[in-house]
């Protein structure tokens, strides 16, 4: 922990991946391994190009505005941000300019850590604009991919609130899980989709802001705890040396490898951009009652959901968290749900075998076999008596490792023996063999229960109910 008082502040980009189209242009919106494959004239800045605002990403970006509690302005409009730089084809970006109106104004949102504290991030302004084009630096050549060139791009800038890394990647995961219940992206870091500027500072006090430090472009949000660790620790050895003048307003990148960060450029202000309104988007207003019909649509959130799992189905803390941390497993949860599972099965099974299985072999839950109806098939045979708990979980792994349904493994050869009397002819006969263990347990070697226990299962190979197993043992021997 730094002996120093820490502010950190966060841009989030974060990739609009579930438009039809590019933010400005007709080309597709598709992640492609191809390079330069969804492009267009408007995408690659040929002269005459007049770009068209994307509705649907004005509808996505209102959505999220709304969830940040940001205000939303009357009008909209865009501007140029110019700079020349080989992965800006046109020598300027589409974007909006704070503190001018963005879509998304002020705001706040509330973020849980895993204590069950709380702390709010508070929101500068959140904007829409075009991302830029890809570029790949090898050995002796840079490559350029326009594929990502003028695809929506969400930024969330908050205020320099934040002071903690830990804090600071629990509100980017949080934030994140949002853009896929809001059905706005993917949010997948692997393809480059989300990104995040970091800004640290170190002073003597809250009462003071020290020198802002800038990490462009870091990927994943382990990055992102790793180069605010990083950078404390950099900029508090060098006030304790009293080199703190050496400590200035930079920009920095993330060196992956080497775990560290290193200098860019000087940091670059507002004017050096020399923004000003595009002369080919004319300013258009957000209509309150489409607003309002946008608003109308914003679907149960993470943490709404954990709530009603919680206080509804009375699932434990940790239980929930699991369930909407990504919405894919939330979503097939719902699912059991609306199949009549009991909803403590249904979250066990999920958050112990589902995630557990996803996990292991670096799956999603679109990739995965089982869907919940033939889940439901399994627990209700556990349920029913048919199977025991033990054979479900073999059959499940065996329905997941040969791409069968689980009907295909339940059969009377494997069903479990529930039947009472005949359970009972089974045990009388092993106790009728065993008088010597039974007199040591009616003498205090209580343990040996789980002897007798074993003895049944091994007499029926292990297909015996044991509940019922157990009820009899009880009777028979107490």
């Amino acid at each position: 922990m730094s002996k120093y008082y820490v502010t950190i502040g966060l841009e989030m980009h974060c990739e609009g991946s579930t438009t039809n189209s590019k933010v400005f242009s007709k080309s597709r919106v598709k992640y492609s391994e191809v390079a330069n494959e969804n492009i267009s004239a408007v995408d690659m800045g040929f002269p005459g190009i007049l770009p068209v605002v994307n509705k649907e990403a004005v509808k996505q970006a209102v959505k999220m505005a709304t969830v940040l509690h940001t205000r939303i302005p009357e009008y909209m409009y865009f501007e140029r941000k110019n700079y020349y730089y080989p992965d800006l084809p046109k020598g300027y970006q589409i974007t909006q300019n704070p503190p001018e109106e963005c879509v998304g104004n002020g705001g706040y949102i509330d973020i849980e850590r895993e204590d069950g504290t709380t702390f709010r991030v508070e929101i500068d302004n959140f904007h829409l604009e075009e991302d830029a084009a890809q570029l790949t630096h090898l050995y002796d050549t840079s490559i350029i991919n326009y594929n990502r060139a003028g695809v929506p791009l969400f930024e969330l800038v908050t205020k320099p609130c934040l002071h903690s890394a830990e804090d600071a990647v629990s509100f980017l995961e949080y934030v994140r899980s949002i853009y896929k219940y809001l059905d706005i992206s993917e949010a997948d870091s692997k393809k480059g989709q989300i990104r995040c500027d970091v800004n640290v500072s170190i002073s003597d006090s809250e009462n003071s802001l020290g020198t802002k430090v800038e990490t462009k472009n870091v990927n994943s949000f382990s990055a992102v705890r790793d180069c605010i660790n990083y950078e404390i620790k950099r900029q508090s050895k060098l006030k304790d040396e009293g080199r703190y003048d050496e400590v200035v307003q930079q920009t920095r990148r993330w060196d992956e490898e080497s775990g560290t960060t290193m200098p860019m450029r000087g940091k670059v202000d507002a004017e050096d951009y020399k923004y000003f309104v595009d002369p080919n988007i004319p300013r258009f207003k957000l209509d309150s009652e489409w607003v309002k019909e946008i608003q109308s649509t914003i679907p149960e959130l993470p943490y709404e959901r954990k709530a009603k799992y919680i206080n509804e189905f009375g699932l434990s803390e940790y239980d929930a968290t699991v369930l909407i941390k990504e919405k894919g497993i939330s979503d097939y949860f719902e699912e059991c749900l609306k199949l009549d599972i009991d909803a403590k099965q249904a979250a066990n099974w999920v958050s112990v075998n589902i995630v557990g299985y996803l996990n292991k072999y670096e799956e999603t839950i679109d990739d995965f076999y089982l869907t919940p109806v033939m889940l439901s098939d399994i627990i209700n045979n556990v349920s029913n008596g048919t199977i025991s708990s033990k054979q479900a979980k073999e059959i499940f792994f065996k329905a997941l490792e040969e791409k069968k349904e689980p009907k295909n493994y339940i059969s009377k050869d494997n069903a479990q023996l529930s039947d009472r009397g005949e359970l009972e002819k089974i045990i009388d006969e092993i106790l009728a063999n065993n008088e010597t263990q039974i007199q040591e347990y009616k003498n205090g070697k209580t343990n040996l229960f789980d002897y007798f226990v074993g003895q049944v299962m091994k007499n029926t190979r292990g297909k015996a109910n044991p509940v019922i197993t157990k009820e009899i043992l009880r009777e028979k021997l107490d």
